[in-house]
């Protein structure tokens, strides 16, 4: 199925409903839930999902694992979506909060296919079998840390949303903190018990998120000086150590021209 709505076959009784969804560059998904769980993949661009616990950035090529009824906010970045709506009785064993993944290549192929069944798609045959597989290869993947915790307070909270809109390396915590009415001390001490980081180590991983989505139409050295690095060379090291991976790998120059680009296109 091609961009329609869950609404308009949420009732078809298959525990699996596959549909594609192409977005305009910059579409935002305002707050929402489904009834299903979410299996959310980015054929293209980058997807940043946004839950009241945390925010986690979907590189190209990535999806993520989207709890049944839990709410929440996507930003598309160039983004073409081939989703899996699946009934929370068939996956006793998805993950509580949201999770990012990899797709490897039979996966990426089953999603590609999925997403041309029909809604009453037959359950005996190949499209059956297929659907049944994608389960299989999902409950396999491995959570990727493309994420920060937000805090559950609102005033920190709001501190940490501003702070990913737009990362400013000359933010201390002392600034945080005089923006909270606290001390210092005690701001840090609070900022920890909410979120299990310091405010500085989660700032530095948020600004290391917020490459991401920049990494799309800008070099390594232009996004290093932007998010205000020494260095290209220091900045790649902070990711990598961070991601597992260099920043190059998430460019236009290495991805041939579209960062999203599958080997097969996408429909």
């Amino acid at each position: 199925m091609k961009n329609v709505s869950l609404d308009a076959v949420d009732h078809v009784d298959r525990a699996v409903l596959p549909i594609g969804t192409d977005y305009p560059p910059g579409h935002v998904l305002d707050w929402h839930e489904h009834r299903r769980a979410q299996f959310l993949y980015g054929a293209t661009g980058v997807m940043v999902v946004d839950t009241a616990e945390g925010t986690w950035t979907v590189p190209p090529e990535r999806a993520v694992l989207i709890p049944a009824a839990t709410r929440h906010r996507v930003r598309m970045l160039g983004v073409s979506t081939r989703s899996l709506y699946i009934e929370p009785d068939a996956v006793p064993w998805w993950p509580a909060t949201c999770t990012v993944v990899d797709v490897p290549a039979l996966l990426r192929e089953l999603l590609l296919s999925a997403v041309e069944f029909e809604a009453d798609y037959g359950l005996s045959g190949r499209e059956g079998c297929i659907a049944t597989l994608l389960l299989h290869e999902i409950a396999a993947r491995t959570p990727l840390p493309f994420h920060v915790a937000i805090p559950a307070s609102a005033d920190l909270a709001a501190l940490c949303r501003g702070y990913l809109a737009a990362p400013d390396v000359g933010v201390g915590n002392a600034e945080w903190a005089g923006r909270a009415a606290m001390s210092e001390r005690a701001f840090t001490r609070r900022f920890r018990a909410e979120t299990g980081e310091s405010p500085a180590v989660w700032r530095g991983r948020a600004r290391l998120l917020a490459a991401v989505p920049l990494l799309r139409t800008g070099s390594v050295s232009e996004v290093a000086g932007r998010l205000g690095y020494a260095s290209p060379a220091a900045f790649t090291a902070a990711f990598t150590r961070a991601f597992g991976l260099p920043p190059s790998r998430f460019t236009v120059a290495h991805q041939g021209g579209d960062p999203g680009r599958t080997r097969r296109a996408a429909p």
